[in-house]
């Protein structure tokens, strides 16, 4: 008896020598959605309401960490990339190839992007002009409106040459999206790393995962935050990393037939078991001091590798209809939240007697607030983010068609007088010349013979 997985969909490219595998791990889509919902949990935290921090109070780190949710996006970005990608780019860096990947990952993520964008660029450049202060976002270090700034955000560039992330945005979120459009840019260089480590030991793979995560780990067992300079770039590119070799665990298991009815059952326990690992860790890691609890980040890579190899339990929640469309629209959840964030926090301070701290209205409006994300994400998923991608997917990079080729023509003098006939005979066209035969092997197979007064009359 087979088992089937959430991934039960396969893509077969026939004369690669590449087994089959998934078309989508159908839990994995369903895992973004429970990571974007744990960052915008993350930031409605911030919101100035006595509901909110009574609902802190009690959750402590289950929400006050939702920012390990960009990381768990790093990794599962790793994983779906390599699934997706590594045995097209692996083997060689070609141009044709590493074109349209890019040209792929842009189609995704710029579309949507670019709307929220422009339109919070509207909204910060009103609260520039007619506003009270000189803050334009609810960021710590406050982003610069120039045309410099909103070029390089245009094109995802704003973060690369920053050490911190703070302020180099105008939607604040939008800088793992910069960091991961890097990701994306040296995979093809990356891959040819990648690909020529798919053959060693399983445990050696699944070891070089977990120490990826280390890194960002220790920064928060040290200080309790990941926060120094360049800590961008380590988590987008350990994180990455270390979901391009989970994906290689995966995929020897696969391949090897050893992703048995046992392993997949143990994947499935793993998977089940391991979120709560990770709350208790979170909750325990407030013992040793504040933060301390996101070490347990270093799980994120077994987490993605188990719910890819389960087939059964808790984890497939996260294969249902309704979850996978949730990570479908994950990505426009995330960008939208911050600017409805915004809008509402600004409201607060300007109307603090209707949307105050302790008003009813203030946590009506608020709690309107966050779950109107929902909504807003799937109408930017549907209207804008998803019809972009297809559009601009069709119009990739091909190859140019050949060029036709020239084939020379051979003048042969048309027969004077009439032509014999007999009953029972066709025409009998006359033999060619002595030499003929050499003229037309020197001429190719693919030259075309007409006569002179066939050519005449074509031109005239």
């Amino acid at each position: 008896m087979t088992t089937t997985t959430p991934a039960s969909r396969h893509a077969t490219r026939s004369g690669d020598g590449v087994a089959p595998r998934p078309a989508e791990f159908r839990t994995l889509t369903g895992l973004r959605i429970v990571a974007a919902v744990w960052v915008v949990l993350f930031h409605f935290h911030f919101s100035p309401l006595d509901g909110v921090d009574a609902a802190v109070g009690v959750l402590g780190p289950l929400v006050t960490a939702g920012a390990l949710g960009v990381d768990l996006f790093f990794v599962l970005s790793g994983f779906v990339i390599a699934h997706t990608y590594l045995d097209r780019l692996g083997p060689a860096l070609r141009i044709g190839a590493t074109a349209r990947f890019v040209w792929a990952r842009a189609s995704r993520i710029w579309p949507a992007y670019a709307l929220v964008f422009h339109l919070f660029g509207i909204w910060v450049v009103a609260r520039l002009v007619w506003g009270s202060d000189d803050r334009i976002a609810f960021q710590a270090v406050q982003p610069v409106v120039s045309l410099s700034e909103y070029l390089q955000q245009l094109v995802l560039v704003q973060l690369w040459d920053a050490p911190f992330f703070d302020g180099v945005s105008w939607v604040g979120s939008t800088w793992s999206i910069s960091a991961e459009w890097l990701a994306y840019l040296l995979f093809p260089v990356a891959a040819l790393v990648f690909h020529r480590l798919r053959d060693l030991p399983v445990a050696l793979l699944a070891a070089g995962s977990l120490a990826l995560m280390t890194p960002i780990a220790w920064a928060y067992l040290l200080t309790g935050s990941p926060y120094h300079p360049w800590s961008w770039a380590v988590r987008v590119l350990c994180g990455f990393g270390a979901g391009v070799l989970a994906h290689l665990v995966v995929g020897r298991l696969q391949a090897e037939g050893r992703a048995s009815d046992r392993v997949r059952r143990w994947a499935s326990a793993t998977a089940a078991a391991l979120p709560l690992v990770i709350a208790a860790g979170l909750v325990a890691g407030e013992l040793l001091g504040p933060g301390r609890g996101g070490a347990v980040l270093v799980a994120f890579p077994v987490l993605v590798g188990a719910l890819a190899l389960a087939d059964r339990g808790p984890a497939m929640w996260l294969a249902r209809p309704w979850a996978v469309y949730g990570g479908r629209v994950s990505y426009s959840l995330y960008l939208v939240h911050i600017p409805m964030f915004e809008v509402f926090w600004l409201a607060q301070e300007h109307f603090p007697q209707l949307l105050g701290r302790p008003t009813p209205t203030g946590h009506a409006v608020g709690l309107a607030v966050l779950l109107l994300t929902l909504p807003a994400a799937a109408l930017v998923h549907g209207l804008v983010e998803e019809p972009a991608r297809l559009r601009l997917t069709r119009l990739r990079l091909r190859k140019p068609e050949p060029a036709p080729v020239a084939r020379p023509i051979v003048f042969i003098p048309a027969p004077v007088g009439p032509v014999r006939t007999s009953w029972g005979s066709a025409a009998v066209a006359p033999q060619p010349r002595r030499g003929g035969g050499a003229l037309h092997r020197r001429l190719g197979a693919g030259s075309r013979t007409v006569t002179v007064t066939e050519y005449v009359q074509r031109v005239l």
